[in-house]
Order: C-alpha cells, then structure tokens, then sequence
C-alpha cells in the first residue's frame, strides 16, 4: 500500500518521492493519520477504509476551492485514491503548534472573513441549478461528511428552505432511527422559514466544521484551517460553530468583524445553526445530546 501511495505522489509532482521515514500522528478522530517523509519532504498521509473513498475525494474538493479563494491557509491536497482495502489522501505538511498570542488569531478572522466574502466569476465555480434564469445559492456540487455522518448539498435557492431540509430536518431523521426523542421537532421545522423569514445571507464558501480542533496556527505564526465539510451557506455557520466549543480568541472575532461585521439576529440564528451540530454528536456519540438538542429547540422556539 506505501509503495502504491509513493507512487501516486511521485506521478502527481513529477518529483520521485520513496517513504524512507513513516510515523502515526494524529488524524482526527476517524482516521489514522500519517507523516510520511524522504530525506527532503514530508507529507500528511489520512487513511481509511477504501469503502470512504468519496468522504477523501470531497475533503480534496473542498480544500482545493478554498486554496482557489487565495485568502486562508489550507492545507493544499497532493493526491488521494484507493490501495487494496484502504483509501488515503495526502496533503501538504504544516508544521502546526505554533502560538503566537492575538496576531495570528485576529489574522485568521480576518483572512475568513475574506473567504466568506469570496465571489467567483461565473457564479460558484460549480454547477449549480438554475431556476427561471437564477442559480441557486445553497448547496455543493456533491454530498460530503459532517464527521462520519453524510452532509447533503443539495442546490436550493432559499436558505431556510435548505436549513430545515438539508441540515436540521436530516439530523432529525437520523436521531430519530437512533431512538432519539424529539417532541418539539416537527414544530421547529414548521418555525424555520418564520424564524429566517426576512433574512437573506450572501451565498459564502463554509469551511463547515469550524472548530477549534479544526484550526491552528504553524510554526512561523500563519493561521491555518483544516478539516473542512464545505458547501455554500450562510457565513454565521462558522462563526456560530467557532463559539459552541470555544478555543478561538476575542482577537479572532474582533477582527473578523471589522472586515465584515455581523448581520443583526446573529445572537438568536447561531442556537439554530448550532443545533445542527448537538443533533449530529447525538447520531454520533449519543448520550447528553439528546437533552442538550431538545434545550436548544426550546430556546430556538420560545
């Protein structure tokens, strides 16, 4: 499998490339992660079962259209594909660690907020659907992962539309095959288009699961985020999420408001756009999310 993924490396840099040096390193917490290295480069090698081949091949797409926004750090994919029961990708290696104090913080809100602002020409780079001439705004030209759990992207045109079909209303029906119990979902599902009525968020590219295990800072102080389960959406996705687990400085979010300030009703729309996250970890991890979700759906309601 090693010999397979040199070699892949070696076709798609033009450079020969032989694994003189491997060693585990973390991967997040769904796959085995790798540094791979000769006597002059490293790489970043994520395995997985090959049956997780489409899961790679998005994180690769999605990197690739932030790398193409020219504002964040990403880590820029080199290859991935299947070798016997396996799938892999290979990124860049960052040297990551780094601290820095609020520099690179206030840096990393401001080079987001420069992403979520991103427009390329043509529309969004993909194919997204029109209707009676317009393209849709919401959505991603292939499903992807939300930790293990799929993500789907369907292309809408309204955002409350695709909040309560493709994210809030998703995660209920899986909650509820895991034996979740959810009295007030079909209540909250009605309220969305009433609770976003009026508000009409810029299509922004998301990186999607932006938290703190997600983002770091390298060695030489350049913000860098990671991990991404991209789709075009409302920015304050990410910026509600970044505040759910906490980890991200008072410079991150002073500096990406003065880049872009928030829209008004933020404070009220992050508990929506958060509970899709507590529904996710009750599909993945079970136990207190449940509650937690059903707190959230009362705040979101009342």
């Amino acid at each position: 499998m090693w010999n397979q993924i040199a070699a892949h490396i070696s076709e798609i840099t033009a450079e020969n490339f032989q694994i003189e040096n491997r060693r585990s390193v973390s991967g997040g917490c769904i796959n085995q992660g790798y540094a791979i290295s000769n006597s002059s480069r490293t790489y970043f090698a994520k395995l997985n079962q090959a049956s997780q081949i489409a899961m790679f091949e998005a994180e690769a797409l999605g990197l690739q259209q932030m790398l193409e926004t020219k504002t964040i750090r990403v880590p820029k994919p080199i290859c991935w594909g299947t070798a016997g029961n396996s799938a892999y990708i290979v990124l860049e290696w960052l040297d990551l660690g780094g601290r820095g104090g609020d520099r690179p913080w206030a840096e990393m809100g401001r080079k987001l907020a420069e992403m979520h602002r991103y427009t390329p020409q043509g529309g969004h780079g993909g194919t997204a659907p029109t209707k009676g001439g317009k393209e849709a705004d919401f959505g991603w030209d292939i499903n992807n992962t939300i930790g293990s759990t799929p993500q789907i992207n369907n292309w809408t045109e309204d955002w409350a539309e695709f909040w309560a079909e493709h994210r809030i209303g998703y995660q209920l029906k899986l909650g509820k095959r895991r034996g979740g119990n959810f009295p007030r979902s079909e209540t909250l599902l009605t309220a969305i288009p009433k609770l976003l009525e009026g508000y009409k968020p810029q299509p922004s590219l998301v990186h999607g699961d932006l938290w703190g295990g997600n983002a770091a800072v390298t060695e030489e102080g350049e913000p860098v985020i990671f991990d991404p389960a991209t789709y075009w959406g409302d920015r304050e996705v990410d910026l509600a999420m970044t505040e759910l687990f906490g980890g991200f400085s008072g410079a991150f979010y002073r500096s990406y408001n003065e880049t872009w300030p928030l829209d008004s009703g933020y404070q009220k729309r992050k508990i929506l756009y958060n509970l899709y996250h507590i529904l996710n970890h009750f599909n993945l991890f079970g136990g207190g999310y449940e509650s937690q979700a059903n707190q959230m759906i009362n705040r979101i309601l009342s």
